[in-house]
């Protein structure tokens, strides 16, 4: 395989993605109340909550984003952590 590094993976970046940002979060949540400025949040991205009811089935759709400066830390430490394996 031309040019695959194992140590690179897409997914292994998406955990790290994930749990930064999730680490992050519940840090700045956590010491929002010692440093104000971790829990400051920014505007939600994302699709807002659609259901559609076709009778025999009901779907719901939905995914909103909510950072916090604490999370886009963890964002760019986990960035960090893949680059620097």
């Amino acid at each position: 395989m031309r040019g695959y590094n194992s140590s690179k993976s897409p997914w292994l970046l998406l955990i790290l993605l994930i749990i930064g940002g999730l680490i992050g979060s519940l840090l700045g949540v956590t010491l929002g109340n010692v440093l104000p400025v971790l829990n400051q949040g920014f505007q939600l991205i994302g699709l807002e909550p659609t259901t559609i009811d076709l009778l025999v089935i009901k779907v719901t759709f939905g995914l909103l984003l909510k950072f916090n400066v604490a999370s886009i830390i963890g964002f760019l430490l986990a960035l960090f952590v893949f680059f620097r394996r």
